[in-house]
């Protein structure tokens, strides 16, 4: 996996360099790169590695986006909160994903539960019936959300994983307006650090049944 992002990120940045190359093109582009990197391999395979993607470009006086699966990018502006993101992995194995909530995290319960919806959500994963994610095959660049904004309606704007963005949807623990504040006042390191605390009082997920303690957590702060 690190590997995986490290390339698909930097060709992403490349094929991005030229402000009048879509989000989406540029992303297929990126997508298609990193696969010829590995010609001899099955690619097709369901545990291929696979990312999300959550992009912000600014050009031209607007804001450009395109989220893939469910790391979002969240923009402030005058008249509230906008949060882009792609929940549709959550509608697929509704079944499955009981099951995981239904035990406590670091038990045998939990593992053999997640290992099961991992396996299957892998079967479904870039397919009209499932969910998509940035994979192989360059045509999931296809189905990601894309849209403009006017640069001059934003004042700020936050791209973060759903490690992140769980403080709010998942935990309840704070809202956009607190964490836009937090990331003005001590920026994404001060925000992590509250994402971790939160996630301290609730080793086991009893109180907010999820995957694993705590998942991987990135933010980027832009602000004019």
């Amino acid at each position: 996996m690190p590997w995986y992002v490290a390339h698909l990120g930097g060709y992403l940045l490349a094929a991005l360099a030229e402000p009048d190359v879509s989000l989406s093109d540029g992303l297929a582009e990126a997508l298609s790169r990193v696969a010829a990197l590995h010609p001899q391999c099955d690619l097709s395979n369901p545990g291929t590695p696979s990312a999300t993607v959550a992009i912000l470009r600014q050009r031209h006086g607007v804001l450009d986006h395109l989220v893939l699966a469910d790391s979002p990018v969240v923009l402030d502006g005058r008249d509230g909160f906008t949060v882009i993101t792609d929940q549709r992995v959550d509608d697929v194995l509704p079944d499955l994903r009981a099951e995981v909530e239904r035990h406590e995290t670091h038990t045998a319960g939990h593992r053999e539960a997640l290992q099961s919806l991992v396996l299957a959500q892998r079967e479904v994963r870039n397919t009209p019936d499932g969910y998509w994610v940035a994979g192989a095959d360059p045509e999931s660049a296809r189905h990601g959300l894309t849209g403009t904004t006017k640069l001059d309606e934003v004042r700020s704007a936050a791209v973060m994983s759903d490690g992140v963005s769980r403080l709010v949807t998942e935990y309840g623990m704070a809202t956009w307006d607190e964490v836009f504040a937090t990331l003005h006042a001590g920026g994404p390191r001060e925000l992590i650090e509250t994402v971790r605390k939160v996630e301290a009082t609730d080793p086991t997920g009893i109180r907010w049944p999820r995957y694993k303690s705590g998942d991987d957590a990135t933010v980027a702060f832009c602000q004019w």
